[in-house]
C-alpha cells in the first residue's frame, strides 16, 4: 500500500497521462542507454588501450630484431675481414706490407662502394700500421688510440665484436663524426700474442635513425636505444638531452620488469614498451603518449555517445508517439467533457474502437451526454415559452399606460375646439395601437422603430407646442438592424413628462441611431430638468421609483432588451441636475437566429 501511494504521488505530479507515461518510459530509456553506453565505453577503452599496448610490443620487438640483424650484418664483415691473412700480414708482418695493403683497400672500397650507413672502417695496431677507408685517411696524430673505449674494448673482448654508444670519433684526422662503432680484436698469429690489433667499423648515426624509423608508433611517439649501461645509443632528440633541454626516465626504464611502464596521468602520461636484445644488450624503448593511444577510445567514445544520443531521440519519438496513441483517447473524451461543461453539446461523440476499459468509459459518457442534452433542450423549451409569456405580459403594461396619455392629448385638444389636430393626433394613434396591440413578429427594424417614435413625438409636439423641438439623426447602416418593437416610444414619453414638461424654455428631445464596433446604438437626449444622482441610482428598480403615470415604462423596456439580448445590452443612463438626460440603448447588430418571434 506504501508503495501504490508513492507511485500515486509521483505520477500525480503530472498535468496528463500522455506526460507521466512518456516521462516514465523516457527515464527507462535513457537510464538503459546510459548504463550500456558507460559499460562499452570502459570496456572499448581497456580493448583499445591493450590492443594499442600490444600493437606497440610488436613494433617494438619487430625495431629490435631489424637491428640485432642489422648488427648481426656488420658482425659478418667485421669477422670476414679480421679472420683474413691478409690483415695478419699487414697488422703484424713488418716485411712487405705493400700486397696486402693493396688488397685489403680493395675490399674496404668493395664495401663502402654498396653501404652509405658506413662511415669509417679499418685496421690499425696502437704504434704500428693503420689501414682507413681508401687509403688516404690518416689517423689522428694527437689521439691516444689505446684510450678509446671501443678500441681497449675489442682489445678485451678476446676476438668477440663490441658496440659502443653513440660518440664522437676523432681516429681520422680531421673529421669529428657522430658515429656507433663495432670493433673487434684481432691476435696476432705470425707475432707474439701479445700483439693485438683491431678491426673498427664506424655506423653512421643515420643508419639506426632509420631503422627506428622503418615503423611508426604514432604521430607523437619516438624510439630510443640504451645500451646495458643505460648510455643512449639512439635518441631523435639526443641533442637536446646533451644539453639538458629534455629528460627521459632511463632509470625507470633500466630498472623495469616487465615489457611495458606506464608513467604520470591525463595528456602528460607516457607508456614506454621495452624489448633487450641479447645479442647487443640494447634496449629498444617505444615511448608513447597515453591520450595518443586512447585517441580511438576517444573516438570509440564520441561514436558511442553520438550513437546514444541518436538511440534515446527514437526512444524519445517512440515513447511519445506510443503515449499518444495510449492517451489520445482519453485527450478526446476529456476536451468533450470540457465542452459539455461549457455547455455544447453538439460537439459531437467521441469515437473510440478499442474494447479496453477507456474504450467502455467512453461509450458511457457518450450515452450520459445524450441524455443531458435531452434534458438541457427540455428546459430550454421551458424557458423560452416562460421568456415569451414574460415578454407578452410586459408589453401588455405598456400600451394600457400609453393608451392613456394619448387619450387624454385627444381629449385637452378636444376641448380646445382643434378639430384638425384631433383627427391628425387620432390617426396617429391608430397607427401606433395598431403596431402595439398587433399579433406580427416581435421584431421590427430600426428604421421602422423611428418612424414609429416619429408619430408618437409629432402627436406630442401637437400637445405641447411651446415647450418641445425634437431631432432624429439615424445613421442608415442601422436602420435595418432588428429590434424588438416599442422600446423608443417609452423612454421618448418619460424624457418628456419627466424631463422636458419641467422645463421653463422650450425643450429640445434629440434621438440618434449609430453604429459602435460590432453593436447598433439609438440615444434619446434631453435637455430637461436632469435628475439626482440617488434618482438616476434606482431608476431601474421598479417599486422605488414612481414616475407618475410611467412608473414602469423604462423597468419594462429594460427587461425586455435583456431578457431578449442578454444582460450585457440594453438602456444605460447619463444625467446631470439643472443640464438635461440621456439615455443609450444598445443592442448587437448581429444576432443569433435561435431567437425566436412572438
Amino acid at each position: 500500500m506504501k508503495q501504490d501511494k508513492i507511485k500515486g504521488s509521483i505520477l500525480g505530479h503530472f498535468k496528463s497521462i500522455q506526460s507521466a507515461i512518456f516521462m516514465a518510459v523516457s527515464i527507462l530509456v535513457l537510464v538503459a542507454v546510459l548504463i550500456v553506453t558507460a559499460v562499452s565505453v570502459n570496456y572499448t577503452r581497456s580493448s583499445i588501450f591493450e590492443n594499442s599496448v600490444l600493437y606497440t610490443q610488436t613494433i617494438i620487438r619487430q625495431m629490435n630484431q631489424n637491428i640485432d640483424s642489422y648488427i648481426n650484418y656488420m658482425e659478418n664483415i667485421a669477422s670476414v675481414i679480421s679472420g683474413s691473412e691478409d690483415v695478419q700480414k699487414f697488422l703484424f708482418d713488418d716485411d712487405d706490407e705493400s700486397e696486402y695493403r693493396k688488397r685489403l683497400l680493395d675490399q674496404f672500397k668493395t664495401i663502402l662502394k654498396g653501404r652509405d650507413d658506413i662511415k669509417n672502417l679499418g685496421v690499425l695496431r696502437c704504434g704500428g700500421p693503420a689501414l682507413m677507408n681508401d687509403g688516404f685517411q690518416m689517423v689522428n696524430q694527437d689521439l691516444d688510440i689505446s684510450s678509446q673505449q671501443w678500441y681497449d674494448a675489442a682489445i678485451k673482448s678476446e676476438g668477440s665484436s663490441v658496440l659502443t654508444s653513440s660518440h664522437v670519433q676523432h681516429v681520422v684526422m680531421g673529421e669529428r663524426p657522430w658515429v656507433i662503432t663495432l670493433s673487434r680484436g684481432i691476435k696476432s698469429s705470425v707475432g707474439t700474442e701479445d700483439e693485438q690489433g683491431v678491426f673498427f667499423i664506424d655506423l653512421n648515426y643515420s643508419a639506426i635513425s632509420g631503422l627506428c624509423d622503418q615503423n611508426s608508433i604514432g604521430e607523437k611517439g619516438y624510439v630510443f636505444i640504451l645500451d646495458q649501461d643505460g648510455n643512449i645509443v639512439y635518441h631523435p632528440q639526443q641533442q637536446q638531452l646533451y644539453n639538458e633541454l629534455q629528460t627521459e626516465n632511463i632509470d625507470l626504464v633500466m630498472n623495469a620488469r616487465t615489457d611495458t611502464v606506464q608513467t604520470g596521468s591525463g595528456r602528460n602520461g607516457k607508456l614506454y614498451t621495452i624489448s633487450r636484445s641479447m645479442k647487443t644488450g640494447w634496449t629498444v624503448v617505444g615511448c608513447m603518449n597515453t591520450a595518443e593511444l586512447l585517441r580511438k577510445s576517444n573516438q570509440a567514445q564520441s561514436i558511442y555517445v553520438i550513437s546514444a544520443i541518436v538511440l534515446v531521440i527514437i526512444a524519445l519519438l517512440l515513447s511519445s508517439i506510443i503515449a499518444r496513441n495510449i492517451t489520445s483517447p482519453l485527450q478526446r473524451l476529456r476536451d468533450s467533457m470540457a465542452k459539455v461543461q461549457e455547455g455544447d453539446f453538439n460537439a459531437g461523440d467521441v469515437e473510440v474502437f478499442s474494447e479496453n476499459e477507456i474504450g467502455s468509459l467512453t461509450r458511457s459518457f457518450n450515452v450520459m451526454t445524450h441524455r443531458i442534452q435531452d434534458l438541457v433542450e427540455q428546459n430550454v423549451y421551458e424557458q423560452e415559452e416562460k421568456r415569451k409569456s414574460e415578454l407578452k405580459a410586459l408589453q401588455s403594461q405598456i400600451n394600457p399606460h400609453f393608451l392613456y396619455n394619448t387619450l387624454d392629448s385627444i381629449i385637452w385638444m378636444a376641448e380646445g375646439k382643434k378639430n384638425e389636430e384631433v383627427v391628425l393626433m387620432t390617426a396617429s394613434l391608430a397607427r401606433l395601437l395598431r403596431q402595439s396591440i398587433s399579433n406580427e413578429d416581435e421584431l421590427v427594424s430600426i428604421g421602422q422603430e423611428i418612424e414609429y417614435a416619429r408619430s408618437y413625438l409629432t402627436i406630442q409636439k401637437m400637445r405641447y407646442k411651446d415647450k418641445l423641438e425634437f431631432q432624429i439623426e439615424v445613421e442608415p447602416a442601422v436602420k435595418h438592424v432588428q429590434i424588438i418593437k416599442l422600446v423608443l416610444q417609452p423612454i421618448i414619453e418619460n424624457a418628456i413628462y419627466h424631463g422636458l414638461k419641467y422645463k421653463e424654455s422650450k425643450g429640445l428631445l434629440i434621438v440618434r441611431g449609430y453604429e459602435q464596433g460590432v453593436n447598433a446604438v439609438l440615444e434619446v437626449t434631453d435637455n430637461g430638468v436632469g435628475m439626482e444622482p440617488e434618482t438616476l441610482q434606482h431608476i431601474f428598480e421598479r417599486h422605488k421609483v414612481n414616475y407618475h403615470s410611467n412608473g414602469v415604462g423604462v423597468y419594462n423596456v429594460q427587461k425586455r432588451l435583456q431578457l431578449y439580448y442578454g444582460n450585457e445590452y440594453g438602456i444605460a443612463y447619463q444625467s446631470e441636475k439643472g443640464m438635461g438626460t440621456t439615455a443609450t440603448i444598445t443592442i448587437p447588430k448581429a444576432q443569433e437566429e435561435s431567437h425566436e418571434t412572438l
